[in-house]
């Protein structure tokens, strides 16, 4: 999977109406549809389409979107 479409389903989990607005760099705590059920969907999306479950002490060292697609890829 590509950042870009990692951001499309970031978006879509968080619920940000437009993709476009993220980036790679972008701090995803900042947005403002951040909450703690845009949290629950993140650890969602990333057990469900990359098999990986991480605790939330791992999760709260993650700042931007880019960081969160590297957790979810390394090998």
């Amino acid at each position: 999977m590509t950042i870009n479409k990692f951001i499309e389903k970031f978006a879509e989990a968080v619920e940000v109406e437009d993709a476009s607005t993220l980036s790679a760099n972008t701090e995803f705590r900042n947005l403002e549809e951040w909450s703690s059920l845009a949290y629950l969907s993140v650890i969602a999306l990333m057990d469900e389409e990359f098999d990986v479950q991480i605790e939330m002490e791992d999760f709260k060292k993650l700042k931007t979107i880019q960081e969160v697609f590297d957790a979810c890829t390394k090998e």
